[in-house]
Parts: C-alpha cells; sequence; structure tokens
C-alpha cells in the first residue's frame, strides 16, 4: 500500500509540475499547489454538488426519517463526505509537506477548521438561497470563495504549520 500511495503522490506533483511554468512568474510553487489542489478538489465538489442537487436528489429535500434536510444543504454534506478526505490528504502530503506535526494532529486539526468551515458554509448557504432567495449553485460558489480565503490563512498557520 505504501508505494501505491507514494506513486500516487509523485504523480501528482509530476502533473502539478508540468503546469507550473505556466503561473511561476505569477506565484511561488507552494500557493500554486495550494491552489491547484485546493481548486482541483474544490471543483469537485461543485460537480459532485451540481449531480446531486439536480441529479440525484432532483431538488427535492432529503427525507432520513428523523431529520429533513433542504436539497441544496443535502447535496452539500454529501460533496463535502467525498471531498473532505481527499482534501486533506491532498493537503498533508502535496501542499503542506513540510509540516513537523503529526498526521493524527494535522488531521485533528483540520477537521476542526473543516467543522468551522461547514457552519459558516451552512450558515451562508442558509442565508443566501433561503433569506436572500438566490440560486443555489451560485450561493455555493460565493460561499466557497469566501471560505477558500480564511481556509488557506487558518492551515497555513494552525493545521499544516512548520
Amino acid at each position: 500500500m505504501e508505494k501505491k500511495s507514494n506513486f500516487l503522490i509523485k504523480l501528482v506533483l509530476i502533473v502539478l509540475d508540468f503546469f507550473y511554468p505556466i503561473v511561476k512568474k505569477f506565484v511561488n510553487r507552494h500557493t500554486y499547489y495550494y491552489i491547484a489542489c485546493g481548486g482541483g478538489n474544490t471543483f469537485l465538489s461543485f460537480i459532485i454538488y451540481y449531480f446531486c442537487y439536480h441529479n440525484f436528489l432532483h431538488k427535492e429535500d432529503l427525507d432520513l426519517g428523523f431529520y429533513v434536510f433542504k436539497s441544496h444543504m443535502a447535496a452539500f454534506f454529501i460533496s463535502f463526505g467525498i471531498t473532505f478526505p481527499i482534501g486533506f490528504l491532498l493537503s498533508k502530503y502535496i501542499v503542506w509537506s513540510e509540516s513537523y506535526l503529526t498526521g493524527n494532529k494535522q488531521l485533528f486539526r483540520h477537521l476542526i477548521l473543516v467543522v468551522i468551515f461547514v457552519i459558516i458554509n451552512y450558515l451562508l448557504l442558509k442565508l443566501f438561497v433561503e433569506i436572500f432567495n438566490w440560486w443555489a449553485m451560485p450561493s455555493q460558489v460565493l460561499t466557497t470563495i469566501i471560505i477558500v480565503i480564511f481556509s488557506y490563512l487558518a492551515q497555513k498557520y494552525y493545521s499544516f504549520k512548520n
């Protein structure tokens, strides 16, 4: 299993480094890794969100028997369940690989921040969709932009500090 994960890490780095010369004069390599990994994972979350909202949930609420999720919130939580582990692994092994913190401490800190950002995401989506009556997808995009800015700073200075 170790060889397989090392292979995946090296493969991701090869792909990222192949495209780095295009943006080299605008950002340093570390920031580029953050933007590329975070951007790719965010793009994946948008695809999952869109698919779940339109095709899986058909814009209808998700009734779990004990709680009913509004469709836009259910799509968010499904997307989150898939992209959280991917985002952590990209952060740990690609973006913040020089961090001296143990993996358990990184995961715990990352999880705390993510829970905070999930709450913020939830509140902003409720505000934008249910109070302002904005469309769900643009609301999710705007919410993500806000959270990404705070996430970079929190990860750099807390979760994966070095």
